[in-house]
């Protein structure tokens, strides 16, 4: 119950996010919207609100926002007062890119929103510099009296300065034995520790048990180190799909099922992980929608831009046929993907 709870509400998030983005730029531009569905497949409640049909569907795994003239290859009756003006067909090139690209930008805004929320709530792990922030007990930290909070200023008379010198100086090779003199900075005051920490057999080292603590930020410097975190964190959704793809790398891929399960998870660790997996989900729904593949925003958008390229539009038909191909593709691996999940839950 619990994954389904969190399912729903990360997919409706989602989904209104993105299609708000279309809606909200196609009312920019003028366009008629003739719909803005919740959801795919038969309609469970509707209400028509002026010019605009707004419906929740009984499958909730997408949603869609219905435009005038937003598929021009069919021909439909022309009904009385018609506006050609109002047609998506009509707008300009850069505005037609506007109204596709504005869904997928927007999850990528609130993914980076997200992002920097997490940085200002909850932090990041710190290994700027060697900050405790934890101390594992029955370890020879432990024993020693460090605390959280502690800072470990050096380790045999060399000064550290980030989080990874104190595994490098621990771990030396050319240590004569296994006490260590410790320099703790505490509140101002600064103490020494002679600190036995002989090689553990589990680990394959010495261990001192420690773990790094957690750094927050302001808001606004949150929102400008979001920029960082979310740009790498989407080169590397993007490198890692090219690696499943070339056959690099195999990957288990996953759909609603296991995104259900993942978002239960998520839940269950409590409210800054659900966060964290809000802004990941998004990151990939903006990014996987701007992809250059037939029925997906990125799959129209490249059509535009061929458009505005050659001052030419490609037949209506064939690019309704393209995207026809596209959508029967996307749907089959969904329809794999989830199968994969369902029997993934019965094995695990």
């Amino acid at each position: 119950m619990i994954s389904l709870v969190s399912f729903l509400i990360v997919i409706s998030i989602c989904v209104i996010s993105h299609e708000g983005g279309h809606y909200l730029s196609a009312r920019w531009r003028n366009v008629l919207i003739h719909e803005f569905s919740f959801g795919m497949g038969p309609s469970l409640w509707s209400r028509q609100k002026g010019e605009t049909l707004w419906s929740v569907r009984a499958f909730p795994v997408g949603g869609f926002v219905k435009l005038e003239g937003e598929d021009s290859s069919k021909e439909e009756p022309i009904s009385e007062g018609y506006d050609h003006s109002r047609s998506l067909a009509s707008k300009k090139p850069w505005e037609r890119l506007v109204v596709l690209a504005s869904g997928a930008g927007v999850n990528l805004i609130l993914a980076w929103l997200l992002t920097a929320a997490l940085l200002t709530g909850y932090g990041v792990i710190d290994l700027e510099k060697p900050l405790v922030g934890n101390v594992m007990e029955g370890t020879p930290a432990y024993s020693a009296g460090i605390r959280p909070g502690d800072i470990i200023r050096s380790i045999n008379g060399k000064d550290l300065s980030k989080w990874s010198d104190i595994r490098e100086t621990i771990q030396d090779k050319d240590a004569k034995s296994d006490r260590f003199r410790v320099t703790v900075g505490r509140g101002g005051e600064t103490f020494d520790m002679d600190i036995d920490i002989p090689v553990d057999p589990a680990h394959g080292g010495r261990l001192l048990g420690v773990q790094p603590g957690r750094v927050t930020f302001p808001i606004h410097t949150a929102l400008q180190k979001s920029l960082g975190y979310s740009w790498k964190m989407g080169t590397d959704i993007l490198r890692g799909l090219w690696m499943v793809l070339t056959r690099k790398v195999q990957s288990d891929v996953v759909g609603p099922v296991g995104i259900a399960v993942m978002a239960g998870d998520a839940f269950k660790q409590g409210l800054w992980s659900f966060i964290a997996f809000l802004g990941v989900i998004n990151l990939h729904l903006g990014l996987l929608n701007l992809l250059p593949f037939p029925a997906l925003d990125g799959g129209r958008i490249i059509f535009i831009l061929a458009e505005m390229a050659t001052g030419r539009k490609v037949p209506e038909k064939w690019e309704a046929m393209i995207h026809y191909g596209g959508f029967m593709i996307l749907i089959s691996l969904i329809i794999l993907v989830t199968g994969k999940d369902i029997i993934r839950l019965f094995v695990r």
